[in-house]
């Protein structure tokens, strides 16, 4: 498959212009450390000649609405300070208008700035905007009449998700905390997955759906098997009740390519996820409700602001 990264067009190398010259900024005060986030950003754009603005989020929706009206606006690039809930706003707000994204690190673990390769620090990952004109366009995936850009899962209750108090007592060691009280919880679950017209009918506690793998914790939930722009999507099936389905995650995110591996994994591009009873649905880390729900990958449907490529 040829690679999916492309070069806009810019001065020459040598030409002191930057390829964005009108950056948009949606920053998310609940996320990061403490940092300055505007001094950092205006040392940076500044001598550079940007000209740049930020929109400030209080609530869910915001990111993408502030993304839209900053895309109307003519903007070369709208980039999102915060975690992975701010860049799946971010680009549910960009899907369609053809506005480039940027990523900059700001949440707990940053699980989508690391499957882009991107800094994890704030001021590397603005300079990377001033001086990178290379672009990933990555798939989304549809689902409702949204997106969703890491992964869909299936089975977990909203009072078992990972708390905002766990991730600013613990930093990323929190996904680990909430795992373990999670398996203390044993559900068996009927599932009816359809993926591209094949029906499978098992028992499990948990389905995942992965467009992007990297987790939070630095951990590829999936190995080196899924690809964000290979027009694909992963399914795997967890049981805590069933040793199998562990042992063949774990074969997964350790790339250990056996034949364990491959069971419970199967790859599509249209899913549908059924189930008796019904479960909570979550994209990116935001609730959705529950099932039954259906999703489709679009492959390479959103322009990614990425590390240049020599």
């Amino acid at each position: 498959m040829k690679s999916k990264v492309s070069k806009q067009t810019t001065d020459t190398a040598e030409s002191i212009s930057p390829p964005y010259q009108r950056i948009y900024l949606v920053l998310n005060p609940a996320a990061g450390g403490d940092e300055p986030i505007l001094n950092t950003i205006n040392d940076v754009f500044r001598p550079s000649g940007i000209d740049w603005d930020v929109g400030i989020t209080h609530k869910y929706g915001d990111a993408q609405e502030l993304a839209l009206q900053a895309a109307q606006a003519n903007y070369d690039l709208i980039a999102g300070y915060g975690g992975d809930g701010t860049q799946h706003e971010i680009a549910n707000g960009l899907m369609g208008t053809g506005v480039t994204m940027g990523v900059l690190p700001g949440g707990t673990g940053n699980g989508f700035c690391r499957e882009m390769g991107l800094p994890d620090k704030l001021r590397p990952a603005l300079e990377l905007l001033v001086t990178s004109d290379a672009v990933r366009n990555v798939d989304i995936v549809a689902f409702k009449d949204e997106y969703f850009i890491q992964r869909l899962y299936v089975g977990i209750e909203p009072e078992e998700q990972t708390s905002r108090e766990l991730k600013d007592k613990y930093g990323t060691l929190a996904y680990a905390v909430s795992l373990r009280d999670r398996l203390k919880t044993k559900k068996d679950i009927h599932y009816n997955i359809t993926i591209d017209g094949e029906v499978i009918e098992t028992h499990a506690s948990k389905v995942y759906v992965v467009n992007a793998s990297q987790s939070g914790t630095g951990v590829s939930v999936t190995g080196d098997l899924s690809k964000s722009d290979d027009g694909l999507l992963e399914v795997f099936i967890l049981d805590q009740g069933d040793l199998k389905t562990i042992s063949a995650a774990a074969d997964r995110m350790l790339n250990l390519h056996t034949q364990v591996a491959e069971q419970f994994f199967w790859r599509g591009k249209e899913i549908s996820i059924d189930t008796d009873p019904d479960q909570p649905v979550w994209t990116d880390g935001e609730y959705q409700g529950r099932t039954p729900v259906s999703m489709k990958v679009i492959p390479g449907g959103l322009p990614i602001a990425v590390a240049d490529i020599k």
